[in-house]
């Protein structure tokens, strides 16, 4: 089962679902160690995107990924947007033309993406942030896909691997944004990054399952 254009799009609207629904967690995690806008602004930026290709019309993934790239760089405010707007728009460059994606084009896919972010935020394992959910999730979707897993069994791998990515945030000293400001009294808080980066991937394999 591969991921193909309906697949993403159902994908992106569960997206939305999901963080409009964890709006408030994702918010008060935020509160504790950022601006306390995190959920706030994930939900207002994939409100935005799911308006975006609810009406559009799609020949590939890159070019829905592109849109969705754009619609959270124009509309997801603090640095969520530029991440995750880099995020998606290098994924959307390696998947452009492609009309499904297979467990080794999409890990080559989020690797790029993750090379996206790292370059723009400069953030690196156990910084606190994002990249500490999304790196070991792309390392296992990576080895997943070399073994010839499925989409859905590597995915279920990264999944894994973004969770415990996310929950080892919890003892961290933040180093980067906001929470770096607050030094050690930023232990004992998990990252509102990690989370939400946690929240989209376990979305789309639920998605994915669903489909098939």
């Amino acid at each position: 089962m591969n991921l193909d254009v309906q697949g993403m799009l159902k994908a992106i609207d569960a997206i939305g679902t999901t963080l409009e629904a964890h709006k408030d967690y994702l918010t008060d995690l935020d509160s504790a160690i950022g601006d306390a806008d995190h959920g706030i602004n994930m939900n207002r930026g994939f409100t935005k995107v799911r308006e975006k290709v609810s009406q559009g019309t799609y020949g590939d993934l890159g070019a829905i990924l592109k849109d969705v790239a754009m619609t959270l760089m124009s509309s997801v405010g603090g640095a969520s947007g530029p991440l995750y707007g880099t995020f998606f728009m290098r994924m959307s460059m390696k998947l452009a033309g492609l009309q499904a994606a297979d467990a080794s084009s999409l890990a080559a896919a989020m690797e790029e993406g993750l090379k996206g972010i790292v370059a723009l935020g400069k953030a690196q394992l156990e910084d606190k942030t994002m990249v500490d959910a999304l790196s070991p999730a792309v390392e296992a979707l990576k080895k997943a896909a070399g073994t010839g897993a499925s989409l859905t069994e590597a995915l279920e791998a990264a999944v894994l691997a973004a969770q415990a990515g996310m929950e080892s945030t919890v003892p961290l000293v933040a180093r980067k944004g906001r929470a770096s400001y607050l030094g050690k009294r930023s232990v004992g808080h998990q990252d509102p990054g990690a989370t939400s980066t946690y929240l989209i991937l376990s979305t789309l394999l639920m998605s994915l399952k669903e489909v098939a």
